[in-house]
């Protein structure tokens, strides 16, 4: 407005200006202390669990050769020639001719078409130069191309001329293009935040490969490992992009509530259904090289760190809500910003477990499929242990992040409304900080 210096606005725009300073957040001296009186001893303890259990680095193991436990080198296809597969006698059939079994038909398949002969070069690795060939089927779910990278898989105990295989293909291009387009679009919509943001992305990468992972396999409990390191994620990821602030701590509050109700049902639930967590050949390979991991531990950390990136959203934007809602309205007492912030919340119920069931069904549709080709029943499929394990995942993330809404809610409108503006000399009320103070200093 026209407002001055010289010609202070009248008192009854006071409350105009409570919403144009910074972001809203308690300012009164007992509330930043009862907050740092909870959060304080939390922080510390998860520093205190962080340096104990600290791994000092992965264990070292000899190679099995299965699986993912080979020792890897990048190659390049140098040259691709189309051949008989009979030539290159692609598949044995079985000496009897026997053609009856789903592997004898196979074969004679196998044996008809072209097949595709790579000449691959290693191109890392004390081999580096050295070639190999590797037949492609025409029916290979993963054909070849000449001047493609590739992955090959080392065999030193095998014959010279089997120690080489090509196991992937390299993706490490794409890849790292597609991670650059994510951050530029992520800074270039969220500006500082999504700095942050990405920030915040690298720690909980950095604090996943360096502490937890390690730690498990050293041999420490899966449990307490899981919990100290996304309790140390939580407060990176939180404070870095929300700010150190009272509305940041609630939510933090409201997630360690959640998480803790996840980490009993968990524990519950696993044992109850006798889920062993090992249940495919990954798994079966961790248990076989490093025997003294608990696989049940193990799937109920990954319950936890799982629920964490969700459980984040659901109670930063709860906290917020209350916030804002206490800013259009201050006279609006605990009870009020509940119920109208609760109903945000259970717009926000419907669509987060909706998602999460979808994104594990997505993630088992091979699996369903499977079942759906043997015509096993609902009741065999949902009760074996492999789907299982992803119901009980589910339907107990699910209920974390259902109660993460009323509990952060309650908490922020407890919170929120504990604050008062402090008087002035004259008597009237202290403004509040609120929103848009820069662009009233323009503005005179």
């Amino acid at each position: 407005m026209t407002s001055s210096p010289q010609n202070p606005e009248p008192h009854g725009h006071d409350h105009g200006h409570v919403h144009s300073h910074g972001p809203a957040a308690p300012v009164s001296q007992h509330l930043r202390k009862v907050i740092a009186a909870v959060l304080i001893p939390f922080a510390t303890a998860v520093l205190v669990g962080l340096a104990v259990l600290w791994p000092g680095g992965t264990p070292g193991h000899e190679r099995s050769g299965v699986g993912f436990d080979r020792q890897t080198e990048q190659g390049k296809v140098v040259s691709l020639e189309r051949v008989d597969c009979k030539d290159v006698n692609a598949a044995q059939v079985p000496p009897t001719g026997d053609t009856s079994t789903p592997e004898g038909r196979e074969a004679v398949e196998s044996q008809r078409g072209d097949c595709g002969k790579a000449t691959v070069e290693v191109v890392t690795g004390q081999d580096k130069g050295r070639t190999f060939v590797e037949i492609v089927q025409p029916d290979a779910p993963r054909q070849l191309k000449q001047g493609q990278g590739v992955i090959v898989a080392y065999a030193p105990d095998a014959p010279r001329d089997l120690q080489y295989s090509v196991t992937d293909v390299d993706r490490d291009f794409p890849i790292a293009l597609l991670a650059g387009i994510f951050a530029l679009v992520v800074v270039a919509v969220g500006r500082m935040r999504g700095v942050m943001a990405l920030i915040a992305l690298a720690a909980s990468f950095a604090v996943l490969t360096m502490f937890i992972l390690p730690a498990i396999l050293q041999g420490s409990n899966p449990l307490v490992v899981a919990i100290v390191g996304a309790s140390a994620i939580m407060l990176i990821a939180l404070y870095l992009c929300h700010g150190v602030n009272a509305r940041t701590s609630v939510a933090v509050l409201g997630t360690l509530i959640s998480l803790l109700l996840i980490g009993l049902l968990g524990s519950l639930f696993i044992g109850w259904a006798s889920l062993s967590g090992n249940t495919d050949d990954n798994t079966g390979l961790i248990k076989g090289l490093y025997p003294e991991i608990d696989m049940s531990g193990l799937l109920l950390a990954g319950v936890i760190i799982g629920s964490l990136g969700v459980l984040d959203d659901v109670t930063v934007t709860q906290t917020s809500a209350v916030w804002e809602l206490h800013q259009a309205d201050p006279s609006m007492g605990p009870r009020a910003l509940y119920r109208s912030a609760i109903r945000i919340g259970r717009d926000h119920i419907a669509s987060v477990v909706n998602t999460l069931v979808l994104a594990y069904a997505g993630a088992a549709l091979p699996l369903l499929l499977l079942f759906s080709i043997a015509q096993s029943s609902v009741g065999t499929v949902a009760t074996s242990e492999l789907v299982a394990e992803e119901i009980v995942r589910t339907l107990i993330g699910s209920i974390g992040l259902v109660a993460s809404v009323p509990v952060t809610t309650a908490l922020a409108a407890l919170v929120v409304s504990a604050d008062r503006p402090q008087e002035r000399p004259d008597g009237t009320a202290a403004a509040a900080p609120g929103r848009g103070g820069r662009g009233r200093r323009r503005k005179r």
